[in-house]
């Protein structure tokens, strides 16, 4: 469902670009068995520094709790540079809850134009280097990988393909993507995050995708996450049991 590939190194010339960084994280259930006194308070501290994010550093917090086995909430966090994103997963690892939260999953990637879209860009995505939460409700986030082959298809035969996809965007104009590049930051070679009113939307849409020309190439689209939108103090509140 990404708009892959590349040519050359016309990204050089975009000049500052955003970094995008999906942190998933869950309680350990040690937590829970601590005193209401002492949970409270861990709670109050971490909120705190969650909603207080390092100078140039924007961030949202979301629920999994029910939703996914492995993890209870999202931490999305984008920043012009590597530095304040790092302190900011440091003042989180460094509180008193953050001691019980693991890192089930964890994606790095980076803003940068679509070479497939020139001028036109779907929901402010596509032509533009920087990335910003829209504050829907519902967040769905996957890395994605193409297979080989795709690159080694001729550059106007991926943008005839891809533009089947953005025609089928189209249809759901309230689904607002988030496309991060991952080649050599990290593993996958794009982590994708689309904001949604209600996941039926997004499930159609990509009940849609799977038909077009372009999904032969996916090599990899999992894991994926359904995620809430919600304030710091709900999403530890609602790891810790308490909704």
């Amino acid at each position: 469902m990404s708009e892959s590939g590349s040519r050359g190194s016309e990204g050089a010339l975009e000049g500052p670009r955003d970094l995008v960084k999906y942190t998933f994280y869950r309680l350990r259930p040690e937590w829970r068995r601590l005193s209401e006194e002492d949970r409270s308070r861990g709670k109050q501290a971490l909120a705190a520094i969650l909603a207080r994010p390092p100078d140039g550093v924007t961030s949202r917090t979301y629920s999994l709790v029910g939703l996914k086995g492995d993890a209870d909430l999202l931490l999305w966090a984008i920043a012009a540079e590597i530095p304040p994103l790092q302190e900011f997963h440091a003042r989180v690892a460094g509180s008193p809850m953050g001691g019980y939260l693991d890192v089930s999953y964890s994606y790095l990637g980076m803003a940068r134009r679509s070479e497939y879209m020139g001028g036109h860009a779907h929901g402010g995505e596509g032509s533009s280097t920087t990335r910003r939460p829209q504050g829907r409700p519902y967040l769905f986030v996957y890395p994605f990988v193409k297979k080989r082959e795709w690159y080694s298809l001729p550059f106007e035969e991926r943008r005839r393909m891809m533009g089947e996809h953005f025609r089928v965007g189209h249809h759901y104009p309230t689904i607002d993507i988030h496309t991060g590049y991952s080649f050599g930051l990290d593993d996958p070679e794009f982590i994708l995050a689309f904001e949604a009113d209600e996941p039926g939307l997004f499930l159609d849409l990509v009940y849609e995708l799977r038909s077009s020309e372009a999904s032969r190439y996916t090599e990899l689209e999992t894991p994926i996450f359904t995620c809430r939108l919600v304030g710091p103090a709900e999403a530890l509140g609602l790891a810790d049991g308490i909704p």
